[in-house]
């Protein structure tokens, strides 16, 4: 029988950002309270999975949300620098809550130029690559089990793009990559079988588009 090795790439929960400022790799932005729920929902969700190995970007909201699944299978949260969010130079810039968004604002047209390289930020390839390092390392460490991985959207989603061979240009709106959600890579052998998208927060995701979550 072939070994099989299930790879959960975990988006965070919702974090709590009253001022609607782009964090990306800011420190100190923790999950809302509507964010821990959705954290609590994963550990629940995954209470019967095989997981033996936990892993979280270095960001408070990754590690947040691993939490309640790491102490649910009584599991160390291991931490992987190179699931962190990509990198992005308008860091800091108000881009809800009434701020009128970045399109707005020429001073910031510049970074806006190349949407292929992105120009704002982080080269997709380089995303992809150290997602692919982090990947190969959870899916080593839980051979034959399974890994949660908890990382970002726009990582997550360019591991997803780079693992079905597909572009990494992209319009944002149409990431699959909800809040709380999974995209789970299924390894028969050493061969990736099949990718997984499943949303267990999707109520949750929708009282979060409402703003409910504080």
């Amino acid at each position: 029988m072939t070994e099989r090795t299930v790879v959960h790439l975990l988006r965070h929960g919702e974090v709590h950002n009253p001022e609607g400022v782009l964090y990306g790799r800011i420190p100190d932005y923790h999950l809302s309270n509507l964010g821990q729920e959705m954290a609590q929902r994963i550990a629940e969700v995954t209470a019967d999975r095989d997981i033996t190995y936990v892993v979280a970007s270095p960001l408070e909201r990754a590690q947040e949300t691993a939490t309640p699944t790491a102490e649910r299978q009584s599991l160390p949260i291991a931490t992987d620098p190179d699931l962190i969010e990509a990198g992005n130079v308008l860091e800091g810039q108000k881009v809800g809550g009434g701020g009128g968004g970045l399109v707005t604002r020429p001073q910031l047209w510049r970074h806006l130029y190349n949407p292929w390289r992105p120009s704002w930020g982080e080269p997709y390839i380089e995303i992809a690559a150290r997602m692919s390092d982090a990947i190969d390392r959870a899916w080593a460490t839980a051979r034959g089990h399974e890994a949660l991985v908890v990382s970002h959207q726009l990582p997550i989603w360019v591991a997803r793009l780079d693992k079905e061979n597909r572009k990494f240009p992209h319009n944002p709106r149409h990431r699959q990559c909800a809040l709380a959600s999974l995209t789970s890579l299924v390894y028969d052998g050493d061969r990736l079988s099949a990718i997984v998208y499943t949303e267990p927060c999707a109520d949750l995701v929708e009282l979060s588009n409402k703003g409910v979550g504080a």
